[in-house]
């Protein structure tokens, strides 16, 4: 009899608030998927805009799926801070079109 994969363990290490792994300022690329939709690439837009004013729109990278169900967008910001990230990776989840964010 098979084995059943482990779970996530919720003893994970939490990093607290105010630090990161991460050395700001950085290009950070963000990774938006959701169901095609054509109001889709303008509501990323104008939330990585809210967060990151300096992003270009040109820099906007969109990819459909095999069966163009789907739509990826990259956005690649220059992320200034964690509470900068936390906020629109926040914004982006909780968008209805949105289906997941890395």
């Amino acid at each position: 009899m098979k084995k059943p994969p482990e779970k996530f363990s919720p003893e994970m290490p939490v990093i607290p608030h105010d630090e990161s792994l991460i050395k700001y300022p950085c290009d950070f690329p963000l990774k938006i998927f959701g169901a095609q939709h054509p109001d889709l690439a303008q509501s990323v837009l104008d939330v990585v805009t809210r967060h990151a004013p300096d992003f270009d729109a040109a820099g906007m990278e969109m990819r459909a799926s095999k069966t163009a169900k789907y739509i990826s967008l990259t956005c690649t910001i220059r992320a200034t801070s964690r509470t900068q990230l936390d906020a629109v990776y926040q914004e982006l989840c909780d968008h209805p079109l949105v289906k997941m964010v890395l």
